[in-house]
């Protein structure tokens, strides 16, 4: 008797585990069994946001599909949580597309991912189709309808992977990332053309935590912008061309912004790009801080300035130069192994604030050659920086 009590005990053990697995078993949530068409015409967005909806909301894990296809996505696809818990985009072979009549854009977001904790997001191209934004100066005489939107907006998405996934033709920022903690996006493909107008690649800010990785970025503005409040950051094995280089800021146009601090940035490649490694902040403005910044074992092939620090950034005409020097101060800053071709002979340019000067600079094995003739030449102002092994240009030459 006491053999089959134990046998039935058992039974109903392995009943109760079976059942409990069953209740737990991830989800599928299939964007074309819930309605999407996929046939690159039909308005898919309201179908996906309803379909992660139901994914949000189900007993994690579970994972939001695209199956091969090409889904049309209007304005403004939200995704929003908190989830229950893990949750995956998953679309490789993928294609979600956005509209390219810029007027139908009422706010500066085409898809946008919040206040998700553990997502991993794999494959798919995101095409924002801003081809014609970027000619476009002024849409008509409602500002509303000049917006132009990022393609990937990220909000406090965090311990979370993008991976694997491509953001071409985006109208304005490719993927723009606050209070993303702990994040990594890896093996990121971004393309657009040299001449897309404000096409930053990757745009961070207010956050503490993030890996960019193994990553190819070609647009018309900086492959990677890091902005107010961005803290340990690494990047790393990340290719840049064409844009406009790897830029801490710009800072200190607006008040109150949050310290820039413990950025990495290394094995990276920039080939033809306006800057290579900089730092820009705007003249006059507001205090901030930037600190703990290093930029090691970066090649340049044919970059326009290889090497620059910036605090006298001024784009616009109605930046005027009067405004006196930047309030913002560098500290802690190291330029390490850093080879290659410069198109222009100011190879390096190091130009600090008269208010607030540069301390604590290195330059260690630099080996910067001008292509066009004359030798490589450097520029500094209001700094000292230490030298370490042979920089050439001479640091700070005449």
């Amino acid at each position: 008797m006491g053999i089959i009590i134990k046998l039935i005990q058992s039974a109903l053990c392995c009943l109760f585990l079976l059942s409990l697995a069953v209740k737990n078993h991830a989800a599928v949530i299939d964007v074309k069994t819930k309605g999407a068409k996929g046939d690159g015409v039909t308005d898919d967005g309201p179908v996906i946001m309803n379909a992660w909806n139901e994914a949000c909301g189900g007993a994690p894990p579970n994972t939001l599909l695209f199956p091969p296809g090409t889904y049309m996505a209007f304005p403004h696809i939200k995704l929003t949580g908190p989830c229950k818990g893990p949750i995956e985009i998953k679309a490789t072979g993928a294609t979600i597309k956005a509209p390219s009549d810029l007027t139908l854009f009422k706010k500066d977001t085409w898809i946008y991912i919040s206040f998700v904790d553990g997502l991993t997001m794999t494959g798919g191209t995101f095409d924002g189709q801003g081809q014609q934004s970027w000619r476009t100066k002024n849409c008509n005489n409602d500002k509303a309808a000049c917006t132009k939107p990022v393609n990937l907006r990220l909000r406090h998405v965090s311990h979370s992977l993008i991976k694997d996934v491509t953001s071409i033709h985006s109208k304005r920022f490719h993927i723009a990332m606050m209070g993303c903690d702990n994040t990594t996006l890896d093996h990121i493909t971004i393309n657009a053309p040299g001449d897309s107008v404000n096409t930053d690649g990757v745009h961070t800010s207010k956050l503490n935590g993030l890996k960019i990785l193994n990553s190819d970025i070609k647009t018309g503005d900086d492959c990677i912008s890091f902005g107010e409040g961005s803290k340990n950051i690494h990047v790393e094995k990340v290719t840049c061309g064409p844009g406009h280089g790897f830029s801490i800021g710009s800072l200190g146009n607006s008040p109150n912004e949050e310290p820039v601090q413990g950025i990495w940035v290394k094995n990276c490649t920039l080939a033809r790009t306006d800057n290579g490694v900089r730092i820009k902040t705007w003249p006059g403005g507001y205090p901030g801080t930037v600190s703990d910044v290093h930029f090691e074992d970066i090649v340049v092939d044919k970059v326009a300035n290889p090497i620059i620090i910036d605090q006298n950034y001024c784009p616009f005409r109605s930046c005027v130069q009067t405004s006196g020097p930047s309030k913002v101060k560098i500290s802690d800053v190291s330029f390490r192994n850093i080879k290659g071709t410069s198109t222009t002979q100011i190879s390096l340019k190091l130009n600090c604030s008269a208010e607030a000067p540069c301390i604590n600079v290195e330059l260690d094995n630099v080996n910067l050659v001008h292509t066009r003739g004359p030798p490589a030449k450097s520029r500094c102002f209001n700094i000292k920086p230490k030298i370490v092994g042979q920089v050439v240009p001479p640091a700070c030459s005449a």
